[in-house]
């Protein structure tokens, strides 16, 4: 009950790439830089069992974003013909890569960091996917002129992918998909639509992760025009209930969702943000337990996973260290309670 998890990444060492930095090149190169990702990833399994988390992440370790290290190795698509775009509704630009062709997997994308992840934990491991809106919406396309056609496209490949990893040992595959909270009306029409395509017939648990951004500057002044209440969710919580996804993550913690909206999710496991992943402040263990109290009078105990609003790639090591021993304290204090 309570078991503690992560959105999935965390920082990356200072050897690998540039701290605190979202889309931070790699500082090592070939066979030296294979060594180095596989290295960070014991380093963030073994910081997540030494806080106390239940259900552990790779960390992404090995990507240098969460989108763009998936299409590394998914032909159609062309690195070298980057242009920069608006992303999220043009919340802010980034540089991306280019559909040219038709898109295809190259041949498995996260197997050999899942094997190697997997043979290096005994707790259950969950591993982290862009979902097909969030890629559509993270890239240029110049083939496909449709985002519906191209998220399903990028469905299948996803789920592709997912078999193989569920046949390797992850016991959580989750889809993550910030997009679903910009673009509302294409989430009814055929958002719900590419995650049942993407996690069609998978043997594991399937998840989704829905939040409002990294904690960095663009994000944070979007937060600041949602007004009082951020009430996003309660129009995509509803379709998420009536679909086939095991578990929603999502975002809490110093957020102005109101929690009454966790209750449109039964019937799901709800994995609550009680980290803020937008301050340096690490949460004491009593303000986790206080959201997760809060949480519990819409969400049963045993659907409740406390979780981190979203990744913590671009916080400071020890920031992020800290914030896992606050979770998993907070935790604990609550499971200390319902024992009684």
């Amino acid at each position: 009950m309570l078991l503690t998890t992560i959105a999935g990444s965390l920082p990356k060492p200072s050897w690998l790439a540039k701290p605190e930095t979202l889309w931070a090149p790699w500082q090592l190169s070939g066979e030296a830089l294979a060594e180095a990702k596989r290295d960070a990833v014991l380093i963030a399994l073994k910081e997540q069992e030494a806080a106390g988390i239940d259900i552990v992440t790779d960390g992404e370790q090995s990507r240098q974003h969460f989108v763009h290290g998936f299409l590394e190795q998914v032909e159609g698509i062309d690195f070298a013909k980057r242009v920069t775009i608006g992303i999220r509704a043009n919340r802010y630009k980034a540089e991306v890569p280019t559909v040219v062709g038709p898109i295809r997997r190259k041949g498995p994308v996260h197997s050999d960091e899942v094997r190697f992840a997997r043979a290096h934990t005994q707790k259950k491991l969950k591993f982290t996917i862009p979902g097909p809106m969030t890629i559509v919406d993270t890239i240029a396309d110049e083939y496909y002129r449709d985002r519906r056609r191209l998220a399903l496209e990028f469905a299948r490949v996803i789920n592709e992918e997912a078999q193989e990893l569920a046949a390797l040992g992850v016991d959580v595959l989750q889809l993550d998909e910030p997009a679903f909270n910009v673009y509302l009306d294409d989430v009814k029409t055929w958002g719900i639509e590419t995650l049942h395509r993407a996690t069609d017939g998978i043997s594991c648990k399937t998840a989704v992760h829905i939040c409002y951004g990294y904690g960095i500057k663009a994000n944070i002044e979007w937060k600041q025009t949602l007004g009082s209440e951020w009430r996003q969710y309660e129009e995509t919580f509803p379709l998420l209930a009536q679909s086939r996804i095991d578990q929603v993550s999502l975002e809490c913690a110093n957020s102005r969702v109101p929690l009454s909206l966790l209750g449109l999710l039964k019937g799901k496991d709800v994995l609550v943000g009680v980290i803020d992943v937008a301050t340096n402040t690490i949460e004491t263990p009593e303000q986790v337990a206080e959201t997760l109290r809060k949480a519990m009078a819409f969400v049963a105990p045993d659907r409740l996973y406390p979780c981190t609003n979203c990744g913590m790639v671009p916080l400071a090591r020890q920031v992020a260290r800290g914030k896992l021993g606050a979770l998993a304290a907070g935790a604990a204090l609550v499971r200390k309670d319902l024992a009684r």
